[in-house]
């Protein structure tokens, strides 16, 4: 076995069904599929089960991906979210890029499942930060998305249980001490933004700066530092001045996008436009001319 996808999960039976979709879809074969499941209320097993995947008994996340890294007879683990999507050529193109290049740990680009402007800018410069880092002594990867030989997982033993989170960046700083982290040139994820909107874009942004300051002035994170949901993703949290701010840039997102596919993108209007240049443009170069230019 080449591969082995472990998923920790809790309560994702609107999200799973999407991702195993998409792993079906794979073009690359030699995968098997695991799902952690941490004792969810609602489908999620019976989902895994009916797309063939092996089911263990997991908890949080890092418990869930050390359980199923147990249960794995891959040469690699790649290790996904339970709301993530893949290219159809994502295994392929991953496991030959590691091979070719000698990794045994990589993380990718994640790319929003929202077409609002502000969730592709954050991603965007998400990207960019984990791509500076790689070449860090502290690379960040997300557990969305982590990719890694079984022998450096078991060098490291694991994730570590004990963390409340940010058991992810963790794992990756322990694991660059034998190998070096890198993102993966041929390919990418799809990821949902449900944390963005529950959380809020603005809020969960400077708890993720907060996490990053306490990791990096205090030391591991191993107590309840402000609220973190695993496995509940559904209600919106209460409104605050933030969320209001974040609501009004939302609608201005929205209103532009729909002014732009309305005026700007329009094949009509779009020919109007490039008539206009070139009509400007011949008049400039008669100008040139007329001057000896």
């Amino acid at each position: 076995m080449k591969v082995s996808i472990i998923i920790p999960a809790l309560n994702e039976e609107n999200y799973l069904p999407k991702l195993l979709g998409s792993i079906k879809k794979q073009t690359f074969k030699d995968y098997e599929v695991i799902v952690a499941d941490a004792h969810s209320k609602d489908r999620t097993r019976e989902i895994a089960r009916k797309f063939g995947a092996k089911i263990v008994d997991g908890g949080r996340p890092a418990n869930g991906r050390n359980i199923g890294a147990k249960a794995a007879s891959g040469e690699f683990l790649f290790f996904f979210d339970s709301d993530v999507k893949l290219p159809s050529t994502f295994l392929k193109r991953a496991y030959e890029e590691m091979k070719k290049r000698s990794l045994e740990l990589a993380t990718c680009e994640f790319r929003p499942l929202s077409n609002l402007a502000i969730d592709k800018v954050l991603h965007r410069i998400a990207n960019i930060i984990v791509k500076m880092k790689q070449y860090s002594s502290k690379p960040l990867a997300s557990g969305c998305c982590i990719l890694v030989s079984k022998r450096s997982f078991m060098r490291v033993k694991g994730f570590d249980e004990t963390l409340w989170i940010a058991e992810d960046h963790d794992f990756v700083e322990k694991s660059v001490q034998f190998s070096p982290l890198r993102v993966l040139h041929s390919t990418y994820i799809s990821i949902s933004v449900r944390r963005l909107r529950k959380e809020g874009r603005i809020v969960l942004a400077s708890k993720y700066i907060k996490s990053e300051m306490y990791r990096a002035f205090i030391g591991k994170i191993k107590k309840e530092i402000f609220k973190y949901d695993f496995g509940s993703y559904g209600k919106k949290n209460e409104e605050s001045k933030l969320h209001k701010l974040e609501s009004q840039l939302i609608s201005l997102d929205r209103k532009y996008t729909r002014f732009a596919k309305k005026y700007l993108f329009r094949e009509k209007h779009v020919g109007k436009h490039k008539r206009t240049i070139n009509d400007f443009g011949k008049k400039l170069k008669n100008l040139l001319k007329g001057t000896g230019k």
